[in-house]
């Protein structure tokens, strides 16, 4: 599909792309741009065929498909070298879990010979690093594409990320970042905070409360055990979250009437209303029917 493919970071996210790209040959050749020496090690161990570069020069003049695949907080830094050397025939794409910033950025920094096309595949955990990529990560998973003018590199854009296995829908860059806010940001932000109450709560108590946590803090702590530095960058770049944070307290504090009044009927209302959202989940196939996720 692609001559020379470039993976710009390769943590969990870049570095499935690399596998999922070797197994299914999606380029002749694969150059990776890592500066930890301790990834470095762990991406040779992958394919010894893959081409890691230290420096972003050059070398990477006639390279046609670019994924950045850093944090959103490393692009600005990353542009100048890709508006210096790269062709105008190269795709650029990214994988940031936002998109508005994204696209102002490209607007302002990017060479405008230059065609970057913004990608979002709603894949990965709350592990990080090399060592935890896989071939098969975006298999069935969604994967959301902003809606571009270049019709020919838009299509490319497509392939690539159908090959990989992902089932892709076009949006617009807002109404992304409207819907992410609320189904992904938010429940990182109560799950960080919930670690926080957790941790404040068993100081002040002077007990060991951790060690009694049941399915609930248990799953949320899996959540927050995410990489921070990515999560910094989104909860700093999705202007919507603000408002999906006072819309959540709001309903936090009617459960919190509801109780104190001890309004039964209001209060089953509620939470029978709730089990509808997990049902939807389900028959959407974005998790199995299994109690407790399928786990053993």
């Amino acid at each position: 599909m692609f001559k020379k493919l470039l993976i710009v970071g390769c943590g969990l996210i870049g570095s499935s792309i690399l596998r999922g790209s070797i197994n299914k040959r999606i380029s002749k050749k694969i150059f990776v741009y890592e500066k930890s020496k301790k990834n470095i090690i762990k991406i040779k161990r992958i394919n010894s065929k893959i081409i890691i570069l230290k420096k972003l020069d050059k070398r990477i003049s006639d390279i046609d498909f670019v994924v950045l695949s850093t944090p959103m907080s490393q692009y600005a830094s990353v542009i100048p070298h890709l508006n210096k050397f790269l062709d105008k025939k190269c795709i650029i794409t990214d994988v940031g879990s936002t998109k508005q910033n994204v696209l102002n950025l490209k607007n302002k920094k990017l060479n405008k010979s230059l065609d970057w096309i913004l990608s979002h595949p709603i894949a990965g955990s709350e592990v990080s690093g090399p060592e935890f990529g896989t071939k098969n990560l975006f298999l069935n998973k969604l994967c959301v594409i902003v809606k571009d003018k270049n019709k020919n590199k838009l299509k490319k854009i497509i392939r690539f990320w159908k090959i990989l296995g992902s089932k892709v829908i076009l949006m617009d860059p807002q109404d992304h970042d409207k819907i992410f806010a609320l189904t992904s940001h938010l429940p990182h932000l109560i799950a960080y905070n919930l670690m926080k109450t957790a941790q404040d709560f068993q100081k002040k108590q002077k007990k060991n409360i951790i060690k009694f946590s049941a399915g609930g803090l248990r799953d949320f702590s899996r959540i927050a055990a995410s990489n921070e530095i990515m999560w910094r960058d989104i909860f700093f770049n999705n202007d919507n979250i603000i408002k999906a944070i006072n819309l959540f307290t709001k309903n936090l504090n009617s459960f919190k009437k509801i109780i104190q009044n001890k309004d039964n009927k209001k209060l089953l209302s509620r939470l029978s209303n709730s089990k509808k959202v997990r049902k939807q989940i389900v028959q959407l196939k974005q998790d199995v029917a299994k109690p407790d996720f399928g786990r053993e």
